[in-house]
């Protein structure tokens, strides 16, 4: 298991230089320091000097990969590849192109999201699960029709679709919660339930009919046929034993899914006016500024990968038969 994890480990790090590279070439080629100049100074009609200092001030004047005026090691430490992507691999954000600290922007947002994120996921979990459940217990019967075509008309909305109807509907019909905004401390909850009842609700339909298919699965199984020779009841059949048994990929894909919290909801964040880090890498593709987009590349590629190794490890705690060798 160990040898598994730090193999894993590696592969993970391989992973995240590829995709910080991956990330630096895809910008610089739809994207050169000039236009980004123009784009941060305002316009098309500033003038050369004004561009080239913008550049200056931020590192922007040196070539991406190999500077060809440098001599020995600085052919390759002094560009900008080197100066802006790989402090990353050391969790050294640097500075956005406006000046300002990226690992503080992070730190301050990364607690909006997480008090959006938190409770949509587990509370989604729970609602996924349960709606699961009580169509499996009476499958093939109208409500199970009813439940699994409700599903499938959900799960084809647009989750954009959802937010505006919410909006519409809780805000300016009932004005029972604001539009949008975000408070610190308590009264961040009023502006959190809305969005908290969008993303649960979009969601439903999915989840619940992949829990669905995953406990149909499980109720053919010898097991279950013998449980119910000995006389148990649907409902402790279904809840002590299917369920128990489906407990395997619910947790992993929960346990892998956790990581990617912290990074927020892009399309909530931004239509709700939440300053989590959604709306912070939203906000920063907008501006193009590009030292946020690959902080923020980089932070969901290793969060994900993170994700992927707890995944792994919960399948080893769960079902002591699973072993990596």
């Amino acid at each position: 298991m160990t040898a598994y994890i730090i193999r894993r480990l590696f592969y993970g790090v391989a992973v995240l230089i590829g995709v910080n590279l991956l990330t630096f070439v895809l910008f610089f080629a739809v994207n050169t320091p000039d236009d980004m100049a123009r784009l941060a100074i305002g316009g098309q009609r500033v003038s050369a000097d004004a561009v080239e200092k913008w550049k200056a001030d931020r590192g922007y004047d040196k070539p991406l990969f190999y500077n060809t005026a440098a001599s020995g090691m600085g052919t390759v430490t002094n560009t900008i590849f080197y100066e802006r992507s790989v402090p990353l691999l050391r969790f050294d954000f640097g500075f956005s192109d406006a000046g300002r600290d990226i690992g503080y922007e992070i730190r301050q947002r990364m607690g909006p999201s997480l008090a959006l994120a938190l409770p949509s996921f587990f509370l989604g979990l729970i609602a996924s699960v349960a709606f699961a459940l009580l169509l499996v217990f009476f499958r093939a019967t109208r409500l199970d029709f009813v439940g699994v075509v409700l599903c499938v008309v959900m799960l084809s909305i647009s989750g954009l679709f959802y937010i505006i109807a919410g909006q519409w509907l809780f805000a300016k019909v009932l004005r029972w919660v604001p539009y949008s905004g975000y408070l610190d401390g308590i009264d961040s909850l009023r502006f959190l339930v809305l969005p908290v009842l969008v993303a649960v609700i979009s969601g439903l339909g999915s989840e619940a009919r992949f829990y669905r298919t995953l406990f149909l699965e499980e109720i053919g199984k010898d097991y279950v046929r013998t449980a119910r020779a000995k006389g148990l009841s649907e409902r402790i059949v279904l809840f002590r034993h299917v369920l128990r048994n489906a407990s395997l990929p619910i947790l992993t894909g929960t346990v892998s899914a956790i990581p990617l919290l912290f990074m927020g909801s892009l399309i909530a964040e931004s239509f709700f006016g939440i300053p989590g880090l959604g709306s912070y890498t939203i906000d920063a593709i907008n501006a193009q500024d590009f030292s946020i987009v690959r902080a923020m590349v980089f932070l969901g590629s290793a969060l994900y990968i993170a994700g992927l190794l707890l995944a792994d490890i919960s399948y080893t705690l769960v079902d002591p038969r699973v072993r990596f060798e």
